[in-house]
């Protein structure tokens, strides 16, 4: 598994303190490229290859009333995305990333949490694998987002599973739900708890509340990280689902990014817990990787200083 390059991150950051600026002038611009350059093993990181990965699936949880709309809008949106009208679609050609929509059976939804296991071995297994393979080993930075109806529930509930706390702390809106919507999540995610309070471990965690895409964004995650790939993380739903995998390894994120703190009330708890910053807060809550593709155009922005800019020296600046 490849580890985070000090050597080359320190060579950065001196580059950073010699270039035509006063140092710690570019604030976090400075910093992600320091982080480019560890993971890449580079001093003058470059992204040549951006790859965005979209996983949608469906879940048995919506049996219980938690989601304002359909699940059928689940398959429509793939198809949307397909053909280009999605503001994920918008955003990556603007941020120079290459998109793949990978729709997980969608179908053959996940069984419901609060009366048996989301998913079945076999079944949790071959959803990782599905993001593993799906991880381009040139690329040079890899964007994780997710689509599915009901999936904030599921979120709400992993992030329960694996940090503590009540489903209160955790469950919000998330794409629009009313007072009786809401009521119906927290009971959701209460009984889930309820039922899978002996799972310890991420792959029991996934298995009891789900779904497809959550275990697909771990299974992307865990090959990015054997590649050494930087992961930029969308926002409440895709950090909820790597975080699970803190629950076997505290550096399982190291080489992640969470690219926006989202209007999602639990995405702030769960940034605090997993120690991270996010690159932006613009509010968003869309999903879709929407946030992770603003977040790439602040990491080319941080590359073309670091690269482009001259240092005193060069610019014959005593």
């Amino acid at each position: 598994m490849k580890q985070f390059d000090e050597t080359a991150a320190a060579a950065a950051r001196d580059r950073q303190d010699h270039l035509t600026k006063p140092p710690g002038s570019l604030g976090r611009l400075e910093e992600l490229a320091v982080f480019m350059a560890g993971w890449q093993g580079n001093p003058r990181p470059r992204i040549e290859r951006a790859q965005a990965l979209v996983f949608a699936g469906n879940h048995g949880i919506c049996a219980q009333g938690v989601n304002p709309f359909p699940v059928e809008v689940t398959a429509r949106m793939v198809e949307n995305f397909g053909n280009g009208g999605a503001a994920i679609n918008q955003l990556c050609r603007l941020a120079g990333a290459d998109l793949q929509v990978i729709a997980m059976d969608l179908e053959r939804p996940t069984a419901d949490f609060t009366t048996g296991m989301a998913l079945e071995i076999a079944d949790l297994v071959a959803s990782i694998q599905t993001g593993k393979d799906a991880v381009d080993p040139q690329a040079d930075v890899i964007l994780l987002g997710e689509m599915g109806i009901g999936n904030s529930t599921v979120a709400a509930a992993l992030a329960a599973a694996t940090f503590g706390g009540t489903a209160a702390d955790w469950v919000g809106p998330g794409t629009g739900a009313d007072e009786a919507i809401m009521a119906n999540k927290l009971r959701a995610v209460e009984a889930g708890l309820k039922r899978h309070k002996g799972a310890a471990t991420a792959a029991s965690i996934l298995a009891s509340y789900g779904g497809r895409e959550q275990a697909a964004i771990c299974g992307a995650v865990i090959r990015a990280r054997e590649l050494g790939i930087p992961v930029i993380l969308d926002g409440f739903i895709c950090s909820a689902a790597a975080g699970v995998l803190l629950v076997n390894d505290r550096e399982a994120l190291a080489h992640c990014l969470i690219g926006h703190e989202s209007a999602e009330p639990g995405h702030r708890r769960l940034i605090a817990v997993m120690r991270k910053t996010p690159v932006v807060g613009l509010d968003m809550r869309l999903g879709e990787g929407s946030g992770a593709a603003v977040a790439l155009m602040i990491l080319r922005a941080a590359l073309e200083c670091h690269n482009g800019m001259a240092t005193f020296a060069e610019a014959g600046i005593a």
